[in-house]
């Protein structure tokens, strides 16, 4: 298979390019942008409340599922999709939540984080440190949790099952479906066990360990045990019926987790990796039809996010305009269809800092996003 560079406007590749610390992007723009987009943005609880409401709706409805004759089953498949959608967003409006850009922070916001972050079966006090304080800190560099293994960390389990459900020229068909389905809750469960069992940065099978304090790991604890409740709640209350669970429990998360793996294979797992904090280089914006920006909060513009993590992401277009104009040599900025092309044509693990290789070392291909 052919190699595919990434090339900028004037010809430079990426391995070329000098990288800029994300507080430079910050101290250029921020000026240039309205006090409002900086301003805490309530109605993205209004959203998160309507989705979590859409849930409630579809769980109720399917609680009666068993007094529907067969052949008009397939009448409440249009609303576990919309459910699917609906976790999409609690995962996106409790983003939000959590940098802050929704409202200032406090209890309620930790309240209402771990309602909106049950769905994804993610302690809150494990999103603000895997999310808000390694990963942003530390992009796509060796220390991120987050990035694509490299060719040299051991084989684990981990890193097997990533290879076998990441998109990428290895992936069988089968289990790409499946791991949209389930790559993010094993995700999860690797950084649950890492820092619930162990809590130490030599443990192997993640792609970058990381640690918490222990007031926060007994807190990750006991909200594990609240999540739990919540689903076992919702199974008990759809009777722990087969056909129930499978089209309002399943077919919803399912849905939902492959709607947002999405967006998240596509964030960073083309780019190259920093040893410096660069989003332009690390992250990638892709675009998507206007409707899911409308639907998803914006979270396509994933590198206007990294640069600004509490702005109200209403305003991330704008950021897209300015750094067009300041920046248009630099920014990873590419169609949906093209970013997931570029997966399926590339392999996962990172040979070095530019190139992927396949799981057998074999391949060597330079990061695959275009820079437009």
């Amino acid at each position: 298979m052919n190699s595919a560079k990434i090339i900028n406007t004037v010809g430079e590749t990426a391995s070329e390019k000098t990288l800029i610390h994300h507080s430079i992007y910050v101290k250029k723009l921020r000026p240039l942008l309205p006090s409002a987009a900086f301003e805490p943005d309530p109605n993205k609880l209004v959203i998160l409340f309507i989705n979590a409401a859409i849930l409630v709706l579809g769980w109720g409805i399917a609680a009666h599922l068993d007094r529907w004759p067969v052949y008009l089953l397939w009448l409440y498949l249009p609303l576990a999709t919309i459910m699917g959608n609906s976790i999409i967003v609690l995962l996106f409006s409790s983003h939000d939540l959590m940098h802050g850009s929704v409202q200032k922070k406090s209890r309620l916001t930790y309240s209402i984080g771990f309602l909106g972050l049950s769905m994804w079966f993610m302690p809150p006090t494990q999103w603000k440190n895997l999310h808000n304080l390694v990963h942003h800190n530390n992009t796509n560099s060796v220390a991120d949790p987050d990035r694509n293994y490299l060719y040299q960390q051991p084989d684990t389990w981990g890193k097997w099952i990533q290879n076998l459900f990441a998109p990428s020229v290895e992936v069988h068909p089968l289990w790409l479906i499946v791991g949209m389905a389930a790559a993010w809750l094993v995700h999860n469960f690797r950084n649950l066990t890492s820092v619930l069992l162990f809590n130490d940065k030599s443990v192997d099978y993640v792609p970058a360990a990381f640690t918490v304090s222990a007031k926060d790991r007994m807190a990750i604890a006991f909200e594990c045990l609240g999540i739990l409740g919540i689903h076992t709640s919702i199974l008990f209350y759809l009777d722990f019926h087969p056909l129930k669970i499978a089209l309002a429990y399943f077919l919803p998360i399912a849905l939902g987790h492959a709607g947002a793996m999405f967006y998240i294979y596509t964030n960073h797992m083309g780019c190259r990796m920093t040893a410096i904090n660069d989003p332009l280089i690390n992250s990638a914006s892709v675009r998507v039809p206007k409707i899911f920006d409308l639907l998803h909060l914006n979270f396509s513009y994933h590198t206007e996010h990294h640069i600004f993590p509490s702005m109200n992401s209403d305003y991330y277009p704008m950021v897209q305009e300015l750094l067009q104009i300041h920046y248009p040599d630099r920014l990873n900025l590419i169609d949906a269809g093209e970013a997931w092309r570029l997966l399926m044509e590339t392999p996962r693990h990172y040979k070095d800092e530019v190139t992927f290789t396949d799981s057998a070392g074999t391949m060597s291909v330079n990061c695959p996003f275009l820079q437009e």
